[in-house]
């Protein structure tokens, strides 16, 4: 997030993923009359100090790296100290896709639950990591999957873990089988919904699992076979533009940075 003194003010939104939406803003003194949301919304103090009511009794006053969790529909206000700036941070996500993933992952699904603050370093960081993503370039699909695991992570560690909520193993044979499909080249544009549903497990359960038993998530996973599609290619003479396509990328430029990444050098030059 832009940490300038100046005013700023950024929406982010994707038709990919209606059912989240950020926002960031730069010393702000814009207040709020005390109001609900229909979404889940997630909060963060990056700069100056916020004055919130909603969670309890009375006012909490949030330092920076201080996080609140409001429920859909729970009226609140986090407004800056009298005549102060503050920064801040706000995710917005659908109540009925959040209700879906949490019984996904067994979890309850929290209705009627109170606001809630979280002091926590390590979360603060893990929040500002994700936000940062979602205003970048990078694919939706990555996206999507560091939003799920953020949101069941901060489940679990809010609440004692239920019995069904544990991480299940990943069998050898549906880890082979994974993988058995993840290296056929005609299924690199398989969703994590798609994967899970293969696996027979929740989306979080199979990010979990699958990166306890590779080292890698599935999208990261599929992002690396591809890149080893495309060395192959690459050095078969395959024009670097229908590797893009052919592998799915939104366009050559990315596929130019998700091979760096992996690689160190461009496309063209290990092609040399």
């Amino acid at each position: 997030m832009p940490r300038a003194a100046e005013r700023h003010s950024a929406f982010w939104r994707d038709p990919a993923l209606p059912f989240v939406e950020s926002r960031q803003a730069c010393h702000s003194r814009t207040c709020y009359k005390p109001h609900s949301h229909p979404t889940f919304s997630i909060g963060a103090v990056d700069q100056g100090c916020s004055l919130f009511t909603g969670a309890g009794q009375g006012q909490a006053r949030l330092l920076p790296g201080t996080l609140v969790f409001v429920p859909a529909h729970c009226v609140h206000a986090c407004n800056p100290e009298p005549g102060m700036f503050w920064s801040y941070q706000m995710l917005h996500l659908d109540a009925a896709w959040l209700r879906a993933l949490r019984l996904e992952s067994g979890q309850s699904a929290s209705d009627g639950e109170p606001a809630r603050i979280s002091r926590d370093a390590f979360t603060y960081q893990r929040f500002c990591r994700l936000n940062d993503m979602l205003f970048s370039a990078v694919p939706g699909a990555e996206k999507e999957a560091a939003l799920i695991e953020f949101l069941a992570d901060y489940e679990a560690g809010a609440h004692q873990p239920l019995a069904s909520s544990l991480l299940p193993q990943l069998p050898d044979s549906t880890l082979k089988a994974l993988l058995q499909c993840l290296e056929d080249e005609g299924n690199n544009h398989l969703t994590l919904s798609e994967l899970a549903t293969l696996a027979g497990m929740g989306r979080y359960q199979l990010i979990r699992a699958f990166r306890a038993a590779t080292g890698l998530t599935p999208h990261a996973y599929q992002l690396n076979q591809r890149v080893n599609l495309a060395r192959g290619w690459l050095r078969n003479g395959t024009p670097v533009a229908d590797i893009a396509y052919r592998l799915g990328f939104a366009d050559q430029s990315h596929f130019q940075r998700v091979f760096k990444a992996h690689t160190g050098v461009t496309p063209g030059l290990y092609r040399r």
